[in-house]
């Protein structure tokens, strides 16, 4: 599938997905967002990262004792991966994965501090639309330099570095996927997001036996990576993964309470799950996402981290 060059598309908020014909009556479609975007992205360093293997890599930082936290205390380092095509929107690209939130004041309080990486992928735009170059590309091998990258961050902060995360969505996410079955035991906690890819069982309990804690998050609906094809397959498999957990909502919501649409020539609302990761899995009015996780995507990474 060709993906829209956001630069370029302006959201249709009047569209009317196939799937609104499933709403309950006191359900409503929502087309935007309820957290501020744009506002924290001066808080991010732009690095790159040599690579013979990939060539040059970008990546932003977000180094907390740099914006006031504690300098005599530990914090984790939470890395983001984007999705397909975002990588061309330039810093705009820390917003849509999720980096800009959880530099956030709010978020930073709520997880006691953390460091924030966004590495971004060579990715380029072909004549037909389609991209090339993104994360989910097996022959690119974008494991080298991100493992480079983390690595790179902990040696310049090694008095005040605590647990490692990786989070991705789409691409990402799958990539998410690929980087826990390359290193074992490397990460204490991973969140792959609307993956189109799922390890096989050998895999899933070759990464179980790691100390990785693992939140799978999905959406019924998605329309990218569909539900029935991309993981229902794979759910006994993750059921029997030690330190696995799941969340597969049958919508996926914004903040406002409403059941996400996205539309920049076709709908991806359901897709973008990582919008409601950036609310933190937390409704405007305070209500938790999932009853699990009452504190949201921050409230598993502090457990995480105090555990």
């Amino acid at each position: 599938m060709a993906l829209p060059d956001f630069k370029k598309t302006v959201q249709n908020k009047t569209a009317v997905p196939e799937w609104a014909e499933y709403l309950k009556e006191d359900e409503f479609i929502s087309y935007s967002v309820t957290y501020k975007c744009r506002e924290y992205l001066e808080l991010f360093d732009e690095y790159v990262y040599t690579c013979g293997e990939t060539g040059d890599i970008k990546y932003y930082v977000y180094d907390p004792v740099k914006h006031g936290a504690a300098p005599d205390k530990k914090y984790p380092v939470l890395m983001f991966f984007h999705g397909a095509s975002n990588s061309l929107m330039g810093k705009d690209c820390i917003m849509c994965c999720g980096g800009e939130q959880y530099a956030s004041p709010k978020y930073q309080e709520k997880m006691g501090g953390a460091y924030i990486i966004v590495p971004i992928a060579n990715e380029k735009r072909l004549e037909n639309g389609r991209i090339e170059g993104t994360w989910s590309e097996e022959r690119i091998p974008y494991h080298i330099p991100v493992k480079g990258i983390c690595d790179k961050v902990m040696n310049a902060n090694r008095e005040n570095i605590g647990k490692k995360f990786i989070l991705g969505a789409s691409s990402g996410g799958g990539f998410t996927w690929r980087l826990l079955e390359k290193y074992p035991d490397y990460f204490d906690g991973a969140m792959p997001i609307a993956s189109g890819y799922i390890p096989d069982e050998q895999s899933l309990e070759r990464i179980g036996r790691t100390k990785t804690r693992i939140l799978v998050a999905h959406g019924k609906h998605d329309e990218m990576a569909d539900f029935d094809e991309c993981v229902k397959p794979f759910i006994n498999a993750l059921e029997k993964t030690e330190n696995c957990e799941m969340f597969f909502p049958e919508w996926v919501y914004n903040g406002d309470g409403g059941i996400a649409s996205v539309y920049y020539g076709f709908e991806m609302g359901q897709h973008c799950m990582i919008n409601w990761v950036q609310s933190n899995l937390i409704f405007d009015d305070g209500r938790a996402a999932d009853e699990r996780f009452p504190e949201g995507v921050t409230g598993w990474i502090r457990k995480i981290c105090d555990n």
